[in-house]
């Protein structure tokens, strides 16, 4: 339907930000995840996990999935981060919230020990192998069946949740297509699975995978000399947690890693337990550069030829699929019926319908689209054609506006 030429413009403006900051009627400011359980025979207990759905969920549309460790604690911060960045710098996905607070040595650390650091080390631990094959086959199978999403998945860990995204990396691949390990956990096992990462880098099964890892500020707990330039240099238990980060970014960043995308950050400024905020901002973002929109300029232009802007949207269509492996429309469905409007008021004909039909091809189960079409040809002078297109989008959608369209065109 028809929008104001001023709310298109504003569409443009804010298109790459997205941000929905109207607060949900309820009486909570932030609602974030809504808690579910499932029973996990594979580690004989119940398991937490929280859902956090797009503001717009529809379950006619597919979504990717984010799964974060630590949900209770992450969630709502890549929820937030989610609001103000979907749509323009990351696609619209569904969020899920692992929670951890039981059993969280136990599942997360990737190898057996009895002793760290010398002391003598009586926590439960090293059953990652198991977390793993819960995830894998018993979460996202639940996921898969009760919402509407595809099998482009993004994994975020910090700490030890850090380390176990790391080892999934290693040991199930395709299993997500970016992994995001914050300050993770390298130190654990005398470095182990560093090692056992160095051993696998030439393997062909990590190509077009992405990997984020940072590192906060705190080098060494007692000496405030140590910096990112001398830690390297000392042997200390003290900073072997920033020399196990710091040894897998240069194997990372060698010869030997020929097929993952790999990017690192330092965050001078922030402890171990500050530096997830920023790091989930930075992480996203680094590992969607390649969703964010191109040429914004020639496609905001009004002068721009109609062949070159198809050929902008053909382009961002097949780098999409592409990167997702599956078909997706390039732009929202708001963008494309509203660049039809536009393209109407500046008495550009052939460029609005142009923007309309595409739009009918990537949402054909929107009846907004087909009724936006009507309305070109209603524009047009074309009744036979406008009753038609109006008739379609009533099949879709029964509404008294539609009827009332019908109605009066078939007069």
């Amino acid at each position: 339907m028809k929008q104001s030429l001023f709310l298109i413009f504003t569409f443009f403006c804010i298109l790459f930000s997205s941000t929905n900051v109207n607060a949900q009627q309820n009486d909570f400011l932030v609602k974030a995840g809504i808690k579910e359980t499932i029973h996990s025979k594979i580690l004989k207990e119940e398991r937490t996990y929280f859902i956090h759905l797009p503001r717009n969920y529809k379950e006619t549309k597919k979504y990717p999935v984010t799964y974060i460790i630590d949900g209770e604690v992450f969630l709502p911060t890549v929820a937030n981060f989610h609001e103000f960045y979907s749509g323009g710098f990351i696609p619209e996905m569904i969020l899920i919230g692992i929670s951890n607070q039981k059993n969280r040595t136990r599942d997360l650390t990737t190898s057996k020990i009895k002793k760290k650091y010398g002391m003598p080390f009586k926590e439960k631990n090293g059953e990652a192998e198991n977390f793993l094959k819960f995830i894998s086959e018993e979460l996202i199978p639940q996921i898969e069946l009760k919402y509407s999403v595809t099998n482009y998945r993004t994994l975020i860990g910090h700490s030890y949740g850090g380390l176990f995204t790391i080892y999934t990396l290693i040991n199930k691949p395709e299993l997500f297509a970016n992994y995001l390990a914050i300050d993770p956990s390298l130190d654990w096992d005398d470095q182990k699975l560093i090692k056992d990462f160095k051993k696998q880098m030439l393997n062909s099964k990590y190509k077009n995978k992405s990997l984020f890892i940072t590192l906060s500020g705190q080098l060494h707990m007692q000496n405030p000399n140590i910096t990112i330039e001398n830690v390297m240099q000392d042997d200390s238990d003290f900073t072997i947690f920033a020399r196990s980060n710091l040894k897998l970014k240069d194997i990372l960043q060698s010869k030997i890693n020929q097929h993952i995308a790999f990017n690192w950050k330092f965050y001078p400024n922030d402890l171990h337990g500050t530096v997830a905020y920023p790091s989930i901002s930075d992480g996203m973002i680094s590992m969607f550069r390649w969703f964010q929109m191109e040429k914004t300029d020639r496609f905001n232009s009004f002068d721009t030829p109609k062949e070159e802007l198809l050929s902008i949207i053909k382009y961002r269509e097949q780098k999409l699929l592409n990167h997702f492996g599956y078909k997706v429309a390039p732009y929202p469905e708001d963008l494309m019926n509203m660049s039809g409007y536009m393209y109407m008021d500046m008495n550009q004909p052939e460029k609005a319908k142009m923007f309309l039909e595409l739009a009918i091809d990537f949402y054909p189960n929107s009846a907004n689209v087909y009724d936006s079409m009507s309305d070109f040809y209603l524009r047009n002078e074309n009744k036979k054609k406008a009753l038609e297109f109006a008739q379609k989008a009533y099949e879709i959608e029964k509404s008294d506006y539609l009827k009332k369209k019908i109605k009066k065109l078939s007069k």
